[in-house]
């Protein structure tokens, strides 16, 4: 049987084998996001944000925290501009080395074209709308404690149906991965994040598009598998969401707010709100005869006046906010909301305005693009 084997995902006590080339990383922030539209209209699904922060800088953050030093990030024609500016101003200090892909033609091909910067590096692989609720220095170790060629996080889902799926034996050797199955032939599927050693390109050579006309990492990994190289696949038991749907982004918002949320009121409160539980007002941002329930994040320079904001709700710079109640949504930067009785279960977009006339009554669930206007 070939070498491909389980690993808990924290056990990375094993000394790292000696290597003389330095890891690199590549972090893929393309695609088109359709299924976040109209939000990804006019902004790479990648840099929506996530705890108000976008979820490209939550996986970079988790790299930059391995002290590797050289990052690729594999940008889309329509959005690298916006992802360069985000990323040079939120990470100044680091090498980062922008791959631009033409068009949206597999993972296996952003490794393709990213070829010449990674050269003969092993490296760390990415994808730029996922999250885990974890570091990744289990996954680096394991490469390198197994000498491996790669390593595949894996993590049970209920529906794989729309991911890479791996089929394992009872030792967890890998028998199969297959790209997005109509028929699963297990529940193993392959989270956003990898490592591969040179000879991933080889294999990358080797394969020809898909039937949807992509060129499939798992077909490359199965290239790996087929000439005998060491694959080793790992259980991720930690959270994971592939931000790629608006209920998936609510829920890393929820369950980033609530890990990582703290007190911390750097704005200004009146005598006549009241703030409980875990709230992060940000400079500038002032709140009037409103009552804020944590967790919950405000940025800079908002206000707050005779409105309720809920639990798992993060609030973006420049925003103005009256008479309102919201609860577990996520909102932008310079955001209107005017007298909307009930907003929950929402997202968004920058420069967003929503006004509700005073005789509307119930809820309103809502995912708006930038510079959108809703009125009710």
């Amino acid at each position: 049987m070939l070498a491909t084997r389980w690993s808990a995902y924290d056990a990375y006590l094993v000394p790292a084998r000696a290597s003389s080339v330095q890891m690199k990383a590549l972090i893929l922030s393309g695609g088109k996001g359709t299924r976040l539209r109209p939000l990804t209209h006019t902004t790479a699904k990648q840099l929506i944000t996530v705890a108000n922060r976008p979820m490209l800088c939550h996986v970079i953050q988790q790299v930059v925290d391995l002290d590797i030093n050289d990052v690729g990030i594999v940008i889309a024609p329509e959005t690298g501009d916006q992802v360069k500016k985000v990323v040079d101003e939120s990470f100044p200090k680091a090498n980062i080395t922008y791959l631009t892909q033409s068009e949206p033609l597999g993972l296996a091909h952003a490794v393709k074209i990213a070829r010449p910067f990674l050269g003969d590096s092993p490296f760390l692989m990415c994808l730029g709308d996922n999250l885990i609720g974890q570091d990744l220095k289990g996954i680096v170790e394991t490469y390198h404690r197994n000498e491996a060629d790669a390593v595949i996080l894996l993590k049970e889902v209920k529906d794989p149906r729309s991911f890479g799926v791996a089929e394992v034996d009872e030792n967890g050797d890998v028998i199969s991965l297959v790209e997005k199955p109509e028929n699963p032939a297990s529940n193993l599927a392959l989270v956003g994040f990898y490592i591969f050693s040179p000879a991933i390109h080889t294999a990358i050579d080797r394969i020809k598009p898909s039937q949807r006309g992509e060129l499939e990492i798992t077909d490359a990994i199965h290239e790996l598998l087929r000439e005998k190289y060491v694959v080793v696949s790992q259980k991720l038991t930690s959270w994971w969401l592939d931000c790629g749907k608006k209920d998936d982004l609510l829920e890393a918002n929820q369950i980033v707010l609530d890990e990582r949320a703290v007190l911390d009121i750097q704005g200004t409160v009146d005598e006549s709100s009241k703030i409980v539980g875990r709230v992060v007002l940000g400079e500038g941002s002032e709140i009037h005869n409103s009552e804020i329930r944590g967790p919950v994040i405000i940025g800079k320079n908002t206000t707050i006046t005779g409105s309720f904001v809920g639990p798992f709700t993060s609030i973006g710079n420049s925003c103005s906010i009256n008479e309102t109640s919201i609860e577990h949504s996520v909102i932008a930067d310079e955001v209107t909301l005017q007298n909307v009785r009930r907003l929950e279960d929402s997202i968004l977009g920058k420069k967003a305005v929503v006004t509700r006339s005073p005789d509307q009554q119930g809820s309103v669930k809502l995912m708006i693009g930038d510079d959108s206007e809703v009125i009710l």
